[in-house]
């Protein structure tokens, strides 16, 4: 097994530290990438996270393992995180694997990294797997925790307080614990679409046995639960327990991250979504039982939409107005793009930046009504290309009003709405 040290920015910009673990060179190139989310306070060269990569790197997989912003090697205050900030952290860990080799396939999480894999995972298509190990239901296991250990900031006497964890001394702030007050993880759980893997010990006196039972039960299949029977919950008492978590999760993991990865474009689309049936040009939303996270199927590719948390929201994807100007955005580029090419223009790139807002009708001069307020999206259009000429540039700006969503956001809109079966 070879063992690659990299670096990449995480949540607040500051250099993560990261190891990717790649399998014997006679085996070729990975069959596919896995992320590793390792535990609260822990860092990426546990000994149980190191046991279990190299149990997945030899079954040909490669294996990314990192240190969250102020833990281990990585950078950063650990006073200045929170669980967002380690969600954020984890998806900068996937997006630097797209960029650079090949998304996960496979995401993996050890007690809170397996909390926070549970939230990030259904934002990544590519990903076809997701298992847990020790990893508890909610963010209120954590924040009760905390406040245990720091009467003083659950009190409202200080804003910061020291605690010990896991034999180390560490700093934190109140924002951490009002931050894990706001998250829900389980309704993430229920619409991951993804085939789960939950690993928990009976006797696990971190983090009980009945935070498997929850995961377990808002899932949906394939689902699959292994007894860790008397393993400790850092798997650091017996290395045949990490052993033992790392051959499991290997063979299960061939089920859905085979051989047929490694041909083109296997692994840009989740094996679940094979399943759902959503035709392209057709979109389904799915909303939980609480909060504005919603799910979105559109065709193969699964997006996410949210609010932002001064709303009541997650903030964990865009909201429905984003999603709405991001079509507009694209389709004005694609359209840019297509007019370009057909005319042979030097047209190296564009860039498109587009507001919404509410303004008065007697404000607009260019609107039909006369009173009251009306949607206005203001649209800036850069074309770029040194060789373009001023007047190619000028008739691509006429161009963008061509735009398919442009004329139907323009043109006569109407909207017929009926009960779902």
């Amino acid at each position: 097994m070879k063992s690659q040290p990299v670096r990449f920015p995480g949540a607040f910009g500051n250099q993560l530290a990261a190891r990717i673990e790649w399998p014997d060179e006679a085996a070729g190139a990975p069959r596919a990438f896995a992320v590793f989310a390792h535990c609260f306070t822990c860092s990426k060269d546990l000994k149980a996270v190191h046991r279990i990569s190299r149990s997945l790197t030899g079954s040909g997989l490669a294996v990314l393992r990192f240190d969250f912003s102020g833990l281990g090697e990585s950078e950063g205050e650990f006073a200045d995180t929170n669980f967002t900030s380690n969600l954020d952290d984890l998806r900068a860990a996937v997006a630097f694997l797209r960029q650079t080799h090949r998304a996960p396939a496979l995401m993996i999480g050890h007690s809170l990294g397996g909390t926070a894999t549970l939230a990030v995972a259904g934002e990544v298509p590519e990903v076809r797997a997701v298992a847990t190990l020790g990893a508890p239901s909610d963010t209120e296991h954590l924040r009760a925790s905390l406040a245990r250990r720091a009467p003083e900031i659950s009190e409202g006497d200080a804003d910061e307080a020291q605690v010990e964890m896991a034999g180390r001394v560490l700093r934190i702030r109140r924002q951490m614990l009002d931050d894990l007050a706001r998250q829900s993880v389980l309704e993430a759980v229920a619409q991951l679409g993804r085939p789960i893997l939950i690993f928990h010990s009976p006797v696990d006196e971190v983090v009980s046995i009945n935070h498997a039972r929850r995961i377990y039960q808002a899932a949906k299949h394939p689902k699959s639960f292994v007894s860790l029977d008397d393993a400790d919950h850092l798997l650091l008492a017996r290395a045949a327990d990490a052993a033992y978590v790392g051959t499991v999760l290997a063979a299960w993991a061939s089920r859905y991250v085979g051989a047929s990865a490694t041909s083109p474009g296997a692994n840009r689309r989740p094996a679940a979504a094979a399943d759902t049936g959503v035709a392209h040009g057709e979109v389904r939303v799915h909303g939980g039982a609480t909060g504005f996270r919603q799910q979105i199927e559109a065709g193969p590719h699964r997006l996410v939409a949210d609010e932002p948390a001064s709303v009541g929201g997650t903030d964990r994807g865009p909201g429905p107005y984003d999603l709405l100007l991001a079509g507009l955005g694209a389709c004005t580029s694609m359209t840019l793009r297509m007019y370009a090419d057909r005319k042979q223009w030097p047209l190296e790139g564009v860039d498109v930046v587009l507001r919404h807002e509410k303004v008065h009708a007697e404000d607009c001069h260019d609107c039909e009504s006369a009173s009251g307020k009306i949607d206005r999206i203001e649209r800036l259009i850069r074309v770029r290309g040194a060789a373009l000429e001023a007047p190619q540039i000028a008739r691509l700006m006429q161009i963008a009003d061509r735009c398919p969503v442009h004329r139907t956001l323009e043109g006569e809109i109407k909207i017929r709405t009926q009960q779902l079966d």
